[in-house]
C-alpha cells in the first residue's frame, strides 16, 4: 500500500436492498478466512482507562505491528492531529506501510461492536440489485473491497444504553461505507459483533445473557433474533450458551467465552478453581457445547482453555479471558495477563492454527477498559 493514507468521510449515501442478505447470497465468513484488511479505533477516550489512558497506545502499536505485515489495517482517528500524532508513533514502531487513516469522529474505540459486519457472496451475478457498483472505478475498488462483499449496520446502544453518548460510533459504519460503497443492510435492531461467533459455514454462537437482555430489543422473542440472525448474515443454526464471565459489562458476550477455530471446532474457556465465582456458568456452557451440533447435525469438537484467574484493579474485577483472541491473516493475536496460564493458553492455540504464527498481546492495562484485542477488531473479508 505504500506510505499511510487519509480517506476523509463525505456524506453517507446508502444502499436501498429490498431483499435480506441471505436471500442474495450472503454469509458472514469464519474469522480466519482470508482479510483483505482489519479495521481499529485508535484510543482517546480517558474515561474509558481512568488513570490509565497513556498507557494504552502501546498496545494498539503492539497490535498493529503483526497485523500490517499480513493485511492492511485500517485507523479511525477522530482528528487531523490524531492523525500525525499516531503517524509519528507509528513510524517510532517502523509501521510506515500497509495503513490507511480514517477521518472519522467516534466516542470511543470498540469496532467489533460498533463498526460493521461483512458479509460475502462466493459468486457474483450480474443482478444490479445485488451489485449497483458492477463496472464502476471509483475508490471502492481502489481500496480493495470486492464487489461481492456487503455491509451490514446493527444498532449500537453502547450495551444497552451503559455509557453515553454512542452517536457518533452509532454512525461508523455509514462513514465507513462513503469509501467502500458496498451494499449497505440496516436491520433496524441493537446488535454487537462481540456478541456473536460463526464458522463460516451456517452455525452462529451467541449467549442468553446478552441476546435475551431487555436492554437490547425488548419488543423481540427468541425466534424474532434467530430470524434476525439468519437472514442478515446467512446462518442456518444458532447454539445459544448460557451467562458470561464475571466483569463483563456487554451482558455476556460470546467472544469472552467460546470460539470457533474451525468449522466444527469451538475453544471455550473453563475455570479450574469451583470456589471462582466463573466456575459455575463456564461449566454450564461447556456442558451445552458437548451437546450442541453444527449446521448438519455434527457434533463439535470441545478444546478447553483455562482462565486467567481474577484480574483486578481499583477493586474490581475485570473480564479478562483468553477467549478474547483476534484471527488474522498469518497470525492470532491474543490476550495474556501476566499469569501463569498465559503459556498455557498460548500453547493450546498455537496447536490450532499450526499455519499463523500465535502472538501474546499484554493486556492486563486494556481490559481496566471492560475488553480486549477481539473487541476492539474487526476484520473485513477479502
Amino acid at each position: 500500500m505504500g506510505r499511510n493514507k487519509l480517506r476523509p468521510y463525505r456524506a453517507s449515501v446508502n444502499h436501498n436492498m429490498n431483499q435480506t442478505p441471505k436471500q442474495l447470497g450472503y454469509r458472514m465468513p469464519a474469522e480466519w478466512e482470508p482479510h483483505a484488511g482489519t479495521w481499529l479505533a485508535w484510543p482517546h477516550n480517558p474515561e474509558t482507562w481512568p488513570g490509565k489512558i497513556k498507557k494504552i497506545p502501546p498496545v494498539w502499536l503492539n497490535m498493529i505491528k503483526p497485523l500490517h505485515i499480513h493485511e492492511q489495517v485500517n485507523l479511525l482517528v477522530n482528528d487531523q492531529a490524531t492523525l500525525e500524532q499516531v503517524r509519528i508513533q507509528l513510524r517510532r514502531w517502523d509501521i510506515e506501510s500497509n495503513i490507511v487513516f480514517h477521518l472519522i469522529p467516534n466516542d470511543d474505540c470498540w469496532m467489533r461492536d460498533a463498526g460493521p459486519i461483512f458479509v460475502k457472496r462466493d459468486s457474483v451475478g450480474a443482478d444490479p440489485r445485488v451489485c449497483p457498483n458492477r463496472g464502476r472505478q471509483d475508490e471502492g475498488a481502489h481500496m480493495g473491497a470486492p464487489l461481492q462483499q456487503a455491509m451490514v449496520k446493527w444498532t449500537f446502544n453502547k450495551w444497552g444504553g451503559k455509557y453515553p453518548p454512542w452517536d457518533l460510533d452509532d454512525a461508523i459504519p455509514g462513514k465507513i461505507n462513503e469509501t467502500l460503497k458496498l451494499p449497505y443492510f440496516a436491520p433496524g435492531i441493537v446488535m454487537e459483533g462481540g456478541s456473536i461467533d460463526v464458522n463460516g459455514q451456517g452455525t452462529l454462537l451467541t449467549t442468553e445473557q446478552c441476546l435475551l437482555n431487555k436492554n437490547r430489543n425488548p419488543h423481540l422473542s427468541r425466534e424474532q433474533i434467530e430470524d434476525y440472525l439468519k437472514n442478515y448474515l446467512g446462518v442456518t443454526k444458532i447454539i445459544w450458551l448460557g451467562e458470561g464471565i464475571v466483569g463483563d459489562d456487554t451482558d455476556g458476550h460470546v467472544d469472552d467465552l467460546t470460539r470457533f477455530v474451525a468449522p466444527r471446532t469451538v475453544v471455550t474457556v473453563v475455570e479450574e478453581d469451583p470456589a471462582d465465582e466463573n466456575f459455575r456458568m463456564l461449566q454450564d456452557n461447556l456442558r451445552r457445547l458437548q451437546l450442541a451440533t453444527d449446521q448438519d447435525g455434527r457434533k463439535l469438537e470441545v478444546v478447553t482453555i483455562p482462565m486467567p484467574g481474577p484480574v483486578t484493579y481499583d477493586g474490581q474485577r475485570l473480564p479478562a479471558s483468553y477467549a478474547n483472541f483476534y484471527i488474522a491473516n498469518g497470525v492470532v493475536l491474543v490476550p495474556t495477563y501476566s499469569h501463569k496460564n498465559d503459556q498455557r493458553a498460548l500453547a493450546t492455540l498455537q496447536k490450532l492454527f499450526p499455519k499463523r504464527r500465535v502472538v501474546g498481546i499484554e493486556c492486563t492495562d486494556m481490559v481496566w477498559g471492560l475488553g480486549a484485542i477481539h473487541c476492539v477488531t474487526q476484520q473485513q473479508p477479502a
